[in-house]
């Protein structure tokens, strides 16, 4: 069992950054794939980006990319999302997971872990 703990979120103004960490209870960060995911009310999660257990490998969703990088460090037991030339579009609920099978994956079932959320708004 693991939990997450999301912190960092916030309100900004379109064009800005934030960076979002997320983390980790326990002794096994390292053999968890993380991703950050992102869901508005009534929406269906979406993923945003996801790293590897050594974090050599890093996916994303394409209206990011260029934009947010994910990043971790396992001595810390901690993932972070750092967010630039934010836009109002990328205002959500994000969240952290991890996933303790297989390689990156854009699929939410696919992660066993989930943090609680925290609320990212960027104003116009």
């Amino acid at each position: 069992q693991v939990q997450l703990v999301e912190s960092g979120g916030g309100l900004v103004q379109a064009g800005g950054s934030l960076r979002l960490s997320c983390a980790a209870s326990g002794r096994t960060f390292s053999s968890y794939v993380m991703g950050w995911f992102r869901q508005a009310p009534g929406q269906e999660r979406e993923f945003v980006a996801a790293i590897s257990r050594r974090g050599f490998t890093t996916n994303y969703v394409d209206s990011v990319k260029d934009r947010f990088a994910i990043s971790r460090d396992n001595a810390k037991n901690t993932v972070y999302l750092q967010m630039n030339s934010l836009k109002p579009e990328d205002t959500d609920a994000y969240y952290c997971a991890a996933r303790t099978i297989g390689t990156v994956s854009s699929d939410p079932d696919g992660y066993d872990y989930w943090g609680q959320g925290i609320q990212v708004t960027v104003s116009s």
